[in-house]
């Protein structure tokens, strides 16, 4: 039984997206703290002659680790400024406060603003550099597209939007949002009291949520396999942490002498953070070696190459890698990384023998910029079907899914 996932527009009303002029960045162009051309953006704001306040969080990324380079918390105003002027049609203006500014600032002409909206009302008022990463995965993630300079804007109705799976959450968590967790199946019940001793080791929790969902075929669909055996034991892992870590959150953290224990809340929080990025690489590749093993392909897991340097999965073995008769055209090698980021260099110093590199990511929308960096280094990105929507139509011709990885590999092995 799978988990029952929201989408987008259980927590988003609707989105809109601009580039960013001159004039909206430049304090010796002006000072008027407003966002222009964003007419559109009525879609989702609405329209009113009563001028509207909404609090709103600011944010300011780019593609390094760490995400959100910088927040911070203020309010927005939407209203008609053409309220009263009968032979006028209306003109909306979007205002943000002074202290907003610090954020804004960081802006050049040309970067991406977007702009989306909860159920509260609150705003989300995004910042990054054109032609990034996480500007393509906003894109994605609110369904938008930016033609020249026009702006766009979608208001999102019920059961509409991107579905909250792994790739989606980790765009939402880059910000600090974290969407509800999926609904709880029966399945629960029984998982608790499977692991009522804690957390168990990655290769059990991952075998036990492929378990929960036997309608799945790794063999025929192996990219659906992949996005749903991750989603499935993501939602499990959460409602098991809140089981087991759930208790120690909600006793507090006071020392011996009533004190506020920062020390110990800093090291739990630090535990459960490092707990949850370790097992959800583990979980990747033991969901991958799954199929793997679904299609009998002969691989070594952890292979040692050159340096102690080594890909996640060489084909067919690490024994005929350092054979030095093995045809080295029937070598492949798979590295894997749920997300990219800059790390995806690593994979080049794996594996000598091999020219063309193979990365499996869960990634979406990943820059032309880096995928052409990949080109560059005889790297192939290999992501699942589904992901292929978060890519332009030039990179989808360009990139490799999960069945055809496996078609390549089984056709060297012979």
């Amino acid at each position: 039984m799978s988990m029952k996932f929201g989408v987008l527009s259980d927590y988003f009303d609707g989105a809109g997206a601009k580039r960013l002029t001159e004039v909206e960045i430049n304090r010796q162009r002006s000072n008027q703290h407003e966002f222009q051309g964003v007419g559109v953006f009525r879609r989702f704001m609405g329209e009113t002659d009563e001028k509207e306040r909404f609090p709103a969080t600011f944010y300011w990324l780019d593609d390094t680790e760490d995400g959100a380079l910088a927040s911070s918390t203020s309010f927005c105003t939407w209203s008609n400024v053409r309220k009263g002027k009968k032979h006028r049609s209306p003109e909306y203006h979007l205002y943000y406060a002074a202290e907003s500014e610090e954020i804004v600032q960081r802006a050049t002409a040309g970067d991406l603003l977007v702009v989306a909206r909860t159920a509260e009302p609150r705003l989300h008022i995004m910042l990054c550099p054109a032609d990034t990463t996480i500007a393509r995965q906003l894109l994605w993630l609110f369904g938008l597209t930016i033609q020249s300079d026009e702006a766009e804007a979608r208001l999102l109705l019920p059961d509409e939007g991107i579905r909250l799976g792994h790739a989606a959450r980790a765009v939402l968590e880059v910000l600090g949002i974290r969407p509800p967790e999926p609904e709880q199946p029966e399945m629960l019940e029984g998982m608790i009291s499977r692991f009522e001793e804690g957390f168990p080791r990655t290769e059990e929790f991952s075998a036990f949520a492929r378990e929960t969902m036997p309608d799945i075929d790794p063999v025929g669909s192996p990219d659906e396999a992949l996005v749903a055996w991750m989603d499935q034991e993501e939602a499990l892992f959460f409602h098991l942490e809140r089981h087991t870590a759930g208790p120690r959150l909600a006793k507090g953290f006071i020392d011996a002498h009533g004190l506020p224990d920062f020390d110990g809340f800093f090291e739990f929080a630090l535990s459960t953070q490092n707990r949850r990025k370790s097992r959800t690489g583990h979980a990747f590749g033991h969901h991958i070696e799954a199929i793997l093993q679904a299609h009998d392909i002969r691989y070594t897991r952890e292979a040692t190459t050159e340096k102690r340097f080594g890909p996640d999965f060489l084909f067919p073995g690490e024994k005929e890698y350092h054979d030095p008769v093995f045809d080295m055209n029937l070598l492949t090698m798979l590295g894997v990384k749920t997300s990219c980021k800059e790390r995806w260099r690593q994979v080049l110093a794996e594996a000598n023998k091999i020219r063309e590199k193979h990365l499996l990511t869960l990634e979406p929308g990943i820059s032309e910029t880096q995928t052409n960096e990949m080109k560059t280094g005889n790297l192939q990105l290999v992501v699942p079907r589904s992901i292929f929507v978060s890519y332009t139509p030039e990179q989808q011709r360009w990139l490799m899914d999960v069945a055809e990885f496996i078609s390549l590999v089984k056709d060297r092995q012979i």
